[in-house]
């Protein structure tokens, strides 16, 4: 089993937090010409391969994990943050206040955080997902299931695994409880998801595009 960090916004945290979000989607990288397409071979591999050919080309290295392999998520955060009345034994090693207990994370909802830094200066901030280490993380996701696919052939049941609402009288999805009122609820599970997906792809990986994408389905543990 090995253990890779993966990095999801704050509205994709709450949605694995609320057991809504059991699937992501991520951009296979090195995309090739439309000519080629992704198959997934007797050797257990996904290799690339000239569409209605046999012969495969080359195989490519599976990004995220395979299943059984875990996932541990990178989320903006701020930490370790302690009471100056618990700080005594930080002279003995900060190590020991490494732990996601002592941390808070911007998809919980709260206040940004206000703190004093090693030099007794007053801070406030978050810090980015991008920067969490493995000891901050308080998710970790096991992969059940790892397969490839162009990006606009997600389904409307994907859709849902992916975060998103379907309304059960209208059937409309949102991306939040009570969007609807705001007009941000769509007929079209595939214009919803795109709406998503347009808002953290790179341009030239938009919805549009339809780039070759890693469909990952996982578990919390």
């Amino acid at each position: 089993m090995k253990e890779r960090g993966i990095i999801f916004n704050s509205e994709m945290v709450r949605a694995i937090l609320d057991g809504r979000k059991t699937q992501t989607r991520r951009v296979v990288k090195h995309q090739r010409h439309p000519s080629q397409e992704i198959k997934l071979c007797d050797d257990g591999f996904f290799h690339w391969s000239m569409i209605g050919a046999e012969k495969p080309l080359s195989a490519i290295n599976y990004e995220y994990g395979r299943v059984g392999d875990r996932l541990w998520v990178r989320e903006t955060w701020q930490g370790p943050l302690i009471n100056y009345t618990d700080d005594e034994p930080l002279f003995k090693g900060h190590h020991i206040f490494e732990k996601s207990d002592n941390c808070v994370y911007k998809a919980d909802g709260g206040e940004t955080p206000e703190f004093f830094d090693c030099d007794d200066n007053l801070s406030r901030g978050w810090r980015p997902s991008i920067h969490m280490p493995r000891w901050a993380s308080r998710i970790t996701l096991e992969i059940t299931n790892v397969r490839v696919e162009r990006l606009n052939d997600i389904s409307a049941r994907d859709v849902v695994a992916e975060g998103l609402i379907q309304l059960p009288v209208s059937g409309r999805y949102v991306r939040f409880e009570g969007a609807q009122h705001f007009g941000l609820a769509y007929r079209d599970h595939k214009e919803a998801f795109a709406d998503l997906w347009d808002e953290v792809s790179k341009p030239d990986c938009n919805f549009e595009s339809n780039p070759w994408v890693w469909v990952i389905e996982f578990k919390r543990v």
